[in-house]
């Protein structure tokens, strides 16, 4: 009984002592007014570094705001501490292996409608004065999983190079990009669907708005993101809606311009009309009976979440209702790929690449991009990340240089992970670093002078290839033409 006691008083020692901590933490940051209301940060890790967790940024899109527009932010009274990451999309239960072991998932908020967070990782918070690039990051995972806060995405190494670091949540799968005819009818615009985009949208108005408080200069922002991420700064870039609202571009993993032997898009997420897909999804929940926008809205999330494997379940089909962006004519009015031929992509500085082992080779297609940018007196920069992550012996985990294994290196997030590194990975991940927030205070990966990462032109078409050498030293290297 006695021990008992002591471990109790112990805990609550420890527990007494975290939350001191906490209020330490936030007493050193200075509290920030933005819209919705008074805010405070934390420290991180790293000295001078504050982090502000979980500010939202638009209403919680639940109840009447489902399949709607993002919704101006519900103020709050008093000062929120922003100690704490926001929900996570709501997105289907994460199980071992794969990317779940890579990650080492587990800390997160649970998953929720109520979705519509943002973080902020920044060395001056206060200082309107100082004017710090910023950059945007938008997570991928299919636009059906992920958020902004995994552990890979660790902004805190950014913000201590001088850039203020900002990651988003965003609404995901069939809550982030449903169509359906009646949703489309009560719009004014008469188009349903890429409510996802339009949060991606409604951040970059955000930081508009109020990125100077925390020392950021809403006149100098980046986007970029990986896989699904990387496609969501593809439509980004060609919506008319984004335009003005970011100034450089990274778009990582997702592919360039589409070639003879790889296409510009999995086939799962192949174009397809916004009637098409209105057509296909009312399907499917006329045969659930949400046979009406109150319907539909009032049903439980996790019904709406899991309707399209119940319909498959029940009929012996394998329809996959389309859950991605599509060319609506009011939030996208071309694809990606058209809008580049026609020279209608947001007229910003580019940097593009893939991994070795990436969804199929993506460098002939970046290659032929960078090549339609350059014919438009344009510049793009191109990269391939060709190291073969290092093991600790187990099973079942990702191998190579696999699609996402650049995340760890871009972020300089290495110490969440379980990978034995070596020296020269952290070298290497120095270099990614520091070329990707070159390129958000320069618009040159190099930094304010030229060096040896040089455009890709169709007369140099050469990619910055990041790999270790054979001593485990040099991080990087150019690389020669793909094709």
């Amino acid at each position: 009984m006695k021990k008992t006691l002591m471990s109790m008083l112990a805990l609550a020692l420890l527990v007494m002592t975290g939350c001191q901590k906490t209020e330490k933490a936030a007493a050193e940051s200075p509290v920030l007014s933005i819209e919705g209301g008074q805010v405070q940060g934390v420290t991180t890790d790293i000295d001078g570094v504050t982090v502000f967790r979980g500010i939202p940024y638009a209403a919680p899109p639940i109840g009447d705001l489902r399949w709607k527009a993002p919704q101006p932010v519900v103020a709050w009274e008093g000062v929120k501490v922003a100690d704490k990451f926001g929900h996570p999309g709501y997105q289907s239960v994460h199980y071992p292996g794969g990317y779940t072991t890579e990650w080492g998932y587990g800390d997160e908020s649970p998953y929720s409608e109520d979705c519509l967070y943002l973080n902020v990782w920044t060395k001056a918070p206060g200082q309107v004065d100082k004017k710090l690039p910023v950059a945007l990051w938008i997570h991928g995972g299919g636009y059906r999983e992920g958020w902004g806060s995994e552990p890979e995405f660790d902004g805190q190494e950014w913000a201590n190079k001088d850039v203020v670091l900002v990651s988003i949540n965003y609404r995901l799968g069939v809550f982030g990009f449903m169509t359906h005819p009646e949703l489309s009818a009560e719009s004014e615009q008469h188009v349903s669907g890429n409510y996802g985009i339009l949060d991606q949208i409604e951040s970059l108005k955000w930081i508009k708005k109020n990125i100077a408080q925390f020392g950021g200069d809403p006149e100098n922002v980046t986007i970029f993101g990986q896989s699904a991420g990387g496609g969501s700064v593809r439509t980004l870039c060609e919506s008319p809606l984004a335009r003005g609202l970011f100034h450089k571009a990274v778009i990582m993993s997702a592919g360039g311009l589409p070639t003879a032997t790889q296409p510009s898009r999995p086939s799962r997420y192949a174009p397809i009309s916004l009637q098409d897909a209105e057509a296909l999804n009312k399907k499917v929940l006329d045969w659930a009976g949400l046979t009406s926008l109150e319907k539909m809205r009032k049903a439980p999330t996790e019904v709406i979440h899991t309707l399209n494997t119940i319909y498959n379940g029940a009929n012996g089909t394998d329809i996959f209702m389309p859950m991605f962006p599509l060319v609506d004519g009011y939030v996208s009015k071309e694809s990606f790929d058209d809008a580049a031929v026609n020279g209608n992509l947001a007229n910003v500085p580019y940097m593009i690449g893939y991994t070795l082992n990436d969804l199929g080779d993506m460098g002939p297609g970046i290659q032929l991009f960078c090549e339609n940018r350059d014919s438009l007196g344009a510049k793009a920069w191109a990269y391939e990340f060709a190291r073969p992550l290092p093991t600790d012996g187990r099973e079942n985990v990702l191998k190579g240089a696999f699609h996402s294994s650049d995340l760890w290196f871009v972020f300089k997030s290495l110490k969440h992970c379980w990978r034995p590194w070596t020296d020269g990975d952290w070298a290497l991940s120095e270099k990614m670093l520091t070329a990707w927030t070159n390129f958000a205070k320069f618009s040159d990966p190099n930094g304010k002078d030229a060096g040896v990462w040089t455009p890709c032109t169709k007369e140099n078409p050469k990619f910055m290839l990041f790999k270790l050498n054979d001593k485990d030293a040099e991080a990087s290297e150019m690389g020669e033409p793909i094709k």
